[in-house]
C-alpha cells in the first residue's frame, strides 16, 4: 500500500462514514464479545517451552500429576526447645498429618520418609516438609488450586499439631498474599489520581471531551481486533498470555500518537510505521521461542489494526471531535504592535539568545543520550528470574513462615526445589547420591512412597542451598545438570528451579539474533517510504529506547531498594516490544512534520494509563507497570528533542512506486 493508496481510503473513509462507523462498532462490541473467552487459548504457563528442564517437567506432570513446573508448598513446624524432633513419634506424626491433611494423589517428602537432616532446621526445634498438591498443573488454574492448598494445609496442621507452631509458605503462597493484600487507601488514591488524570491530559491536549475520548476509542478498537486475531492465530500455534500485557497499552500510545498529527500527516506516518513495526514483529514471530512469537504475533496485530483505524475510523471521528473543539484564542488586535527601531531589534537580537536559567538546547539532549546509555548498559547485567522470595511481600501468613524457616537457618532455596526424573531400571538411591555431591545442593533425596515411584521411574528432590534467580543457584542448576548429561538414558533435571534457566537458554539466548533481524526488517520497510537517514534513526532510537527501558528495570529492581535479585523473565521482552514500538511510531511521526507536543501527551497517557491499573503490592505486576511508564517516559523525553518546535519536518515521499 502506497500513501496515495491510503489516502484514497481515508476518502472512501470519509465518504461511507456510517458504514465505516458501524464496522468498527461491530468491531469493538462483538469482537469484545469473543475476545474475552477466547482468551482460554492463550498458553496460562509462563514458561520457556522446548528447553531441557521444559521436557522433564511434563514427563513429570503427565506421569506424576503434579509438581514439576509448579513450586510445592512447604509446611514448617517448630516444637518447644525439650522436643526431640528426630523421634519417630514427633517426625513421623508430622509427617503423617502432611500426607493426610495434603489430601489424595499428593506428594509429600520430610525428614521421617528419607532421613535425611537437611530436612531439619539449624536450632534443633524445626522440621519442614515438601508437598506437592495433587491438583497443581503449571497453568492459570492449577496455581490457583496450589494457593488453596495452601490454606487448607495450614489450618489443618495447626489443628492436627497444636503442640506445634505451624506455618505454610512457598513461592505461590508469597504471590498469593501480595495480591491478597490488595492496594491500601494510598495506593487506592493514586490510582484513582491516575485514572482522573489520563482523562485530563487527553481533554485539555485535545481542548475538548469527544477530542480526549477519541483517542481512547481508537486505542479500544485497536486493542479489541488486535486480541481477536492474536486469538485466532493461538488456534493453531502456542501463544503466551503476556500478550494480554502488551497489546492494550501500546494500542493507547499509538492512537494518541496519531490522534495528534495532523490528517495527512497521520495517514504518511500510520502507513510508513505501520511497515516498519509489522516487518519487525513478522520476524520475531519466525524465531522458535514461544515468548518472542507471541511478542511478534501481538506486535504485528497491533501494528496492522492499529494502522487500519488510522486510515478509516479516525477520519470519521476528527470532524465530529473537531466540531466540538473550543476554538483558539485569538489575541487582540486593537493595538498595531510598534515597528521596532533599528537600536530596539539589535537591543532585542542581542539579549534573546542569553536568557536567564535557559539551557542550550543541546546540553538536556546530550544529558538524555547519556542517561539513555548508561542504562543501556545496565541491561547487560539483568538477570532474568522470578524475584527472590523476600521482595514478593512484606507481611501475611506466607511470609511469616519464610521468616520461621529463616530464623531456623534453613536456606530459602528450599522454595524452588528441583526434581530428577530417574528413568525405569535405574537406581534412584545412587541418582541421589550423586546428586547430593553436587556444590551447592543442600539435599538429595530419593523417596520410597508409592507416589514418587511409578511405572518403574522414580522421582529424586534436590533441594539447592540458593534459590535459582541468583548467580550461585543458576550454577547449582548446570552443574546438576551436567552430572546427568551422560547417563543412558539420562536422567532428566526438571522442577520450578529450571524454569528461569530454561527461560535464559531458550529465549534470551536468541535475542542476539532475534533484535538485529527485526530492526534490519524494520529499517529496510522504512526506508522503502522514507529517507534511509530517517529510516536509520528512527530505527537505532526505538532499538536504544528497548534496551534502556530492560536497563531501567535493572536499575531500580534488580540493584534498588526493593531489591529482587532478578526481573521476572517475561517482563523485559514485553517492556523492550512496547518501548520499540512506541519510540519507532514517535519518530516516524516527528519526520512526517507532527508536533513536538504529541510524543509527551501519548507517553503520559500510557503512564498515568498502566499507574492507573497496576499500582499496588504485586511485585511482577509493579515490575511491568514501572516499565512500561518508564519507556514512555524515556521516548516521551528523547522525542523532545528529536522535533524541536519551529524545526523543519523530514517530508515522506509519497511515489507509488515506494510500497509497504
Amino acid at each position: 500500500m502506497s500513501t496515495e493508496q491510503a489516502a484514497r481510503i481515508r476518502d472512501v473513509a470519509l465518504r461511507h462514514r456510517v458504514a465505516v462507523g458501524v464496522a468498527w462498532l461491530l468491531v469493538l462490541v462483538l469482537g469484545g464479545t469473543v475476545a474475552v473467552p477466547g482468551l482460554g487459548r492463550l498458553d496460562q504457563s509462563f514458561t520457556a517451552s522446548g528447553g531441557p528442564g521444559h521436557r522433564a517437567n511434563q514427563a513429570i506432570q503427565e506421569r506424576y500429576g503434579n509438581g514439576a513446573a509448579v513450586a510445592p508448598l512447604v509446611a514448617v513446624a517448630t516444637w518447644p526447645a525439650a522436643t526431640d524432633v528426630r523421634s519417630p513419634g514427633v517426625a513421623g506424626s508430622f509427617a503423617d498429618n502432611v500426607r493426610r491433611v495434603a489430601g489424595p494423589g499428593a506428594r509429600t517428602v520430610s525428614y521421617a520418609g528419607t532421613g535425611d537432616e537437611g530436612f531439619l532446621g539449624a536450632d534443633g526445634r524445626t522440621v519442614y516438609a515438601l508437598v506437592y498438591p495433587g491438583a497443581g498443573k503449571p497453568d492459570l488454574a492449577g496455581l490457583t488450586a496450589v494457593e488453596e492448598a495452601a490454606g487448607t494445609l495450614r489450618t489443618g496442621l495447626r489443628s492436627a499439631l497444636p503442640e506445634a507452631r505451624v506455618e505454610v509458605t512457598g513461592v505461590l503462597p508469597l504471590q498469593h498474599d501480595s495480591a491478597v493484600t490488595g492496594p491500601g487507601a494510598v495506593a487506592l488514591a493514586v490510582k484513582a489520581a491516575c485514572a482522573l488524570g489520563l482523562l485530563v491530559l487527553l481533554v485539555l491536549a485535545f481542548r475538548s471531551p469527544l477530542g480526549g475520548l477519541a483517542p481512547l476509542l481508537l486505542a479500544g478498537a485497536t486493542s479489541v481486533g488486535a486480541l481477536v486475531l492474536v486469538e485466532a492465530v493461538a488456534g493453531f500455534t502456542e501463544i503466551s498470555f503476556i500478550v494480554v500485557y502488551l497489546v492494550p497499552v501500546t494500542a493507547l500510545v499509538l492512537a494518541v500518537h496519531r490522534w495528534a498529527q495532523p490528517p495527512e500527516s497521520a495517514a504518511r506516518s500510520a502507513v510508513a510505521a505501520g511497515a516498519a513495526g509489522a516487518a519487525a514483529c513478522a520476524v520475531l514471530a519466525l524465531f522458535p521461542a514461544a515468548f518472542l512469537r507471541s511478542v511478534g504475533v501481538a506486535g504485528l496485530a497491533v501494528w496492522a489494526v492499529g494502522t487500519a483505524a488510522t486510515l478509516t475510523l479516525a477520519p470519521v471521528l476528527r470532524p465530529v471531535a473537531t466540531r466540538a473543539t473550543r476554538p483558539p484564542r485569538i489575541p487582540r488586535t486593537s493595538r498595531t504592535p510598534r515597528t521596532p527601531t533599528p537600536a530596539r531589534a539589535g537591543r532585542t537580537a542581542r539579549t534573546t539568545p542569553v536568557r536567564a536559567g535557559r539551557l542550550p538546547r543541546p546540553i538536556p539532549a546530550a544529558v538524555g543520550l547519556t542517561l539513555l546509555v548508561l542504562l543501556a548498559g545496565a541491561a547487560t547485567q539483568l538477570r532474568v528470574g522470578n524475584p527472590e522470595a523476600h521482595a514478593l511481600v512484606a507481611s501475611g501468613p506466607a511470609r511469616d513462615g519464610l521468616g520461621r524457616l529463616t530464623a531456623a537457618g534453613v536456606p530459602t532455596g528450599v522454595l524452588n526445589p528441583l526434581e530428577v526424573l530417574v528413568p525405569a531400571g535405574e537406581d534412584a538411591e545412587a541418582v541421589a547420591a550423586r546428586a547430593a555431591r553436587v556444590p551447592g545442593v543442600l539435599l538429595a533425596a530419593a523417596p520410597e512412597a508409592a507416589e514418587w515411584r511409578r511405572d518403574g521411574s522414580a522421582v529424586v528432590v534436590v533441594v539447592p542451598e540458593e534459590e535459582p534467580m541468583t548467580a550461585a543457584g543458576a550454577a547449582t542448576v548446570t552443574a546438576l545438570r551436567s552430572a546427568f548429561k551422560g547417563g543412558r538414558p539420562p536422567a532428566l533435571v526438571g522442577g520450578s528451579g529450571v524454569v528461569d534457566r530454561d527461560l535464559v537458554d531458550g529465549v534470551y539466548r536468541l535475542l542476539p539474533y532475534a533484535v538485529p533481524a527485526a530492526a534490519l526488517a524494520a529499517f529496510l520497510a522504512l526506508a522503502a517510504l522514507t529517507a534511509a537517514g530517517t529510516a536509520a534513526r528512527a530505527v537505532c532510537r526505538a532499538l536504544l529506547a528497548a534496551v534502556a527501558a530492560a536497563g531501567a528495570l535493572t536499575v531500580l529492581w534488580q540493584w534498588g531498594p526493593p531489591g529482587t535479585g532478578a526481573v521476572t523473565g517475561w517482563v523485559p521482552l514485553v517492556v523492550g516490544a512496547f518501548a520499540f514500538c512506541v519510540s519507532l511510531d514517535r519518530s516516524v511521526a516527528s519526520a512526517a512534520g507532527g508536533p513536538s507536543w504529541a510524543g509527551p501527551v501519548a507517553a503520559g497517557a500510557g503512564a498515568l494509563a498502566v499507574l492507573a491499573v497496576g499500582v499496588g503490592p504485586q511485585v511482577e505486576l509493579a515490575l511491568l507497570v514501572s516499565g512500561f511508564a518508564m519507556a514512555a517516559l524515556f521516548d516521551a523525553s528523547v522525542g523532545r528533542h528529536r522535533a524541536p518546535p519551529g524545526s523543519p519536518a523530514r517530508p515522506i515521499p509519497r511515489t507509488s512506486l515506494q510500497l509497504v
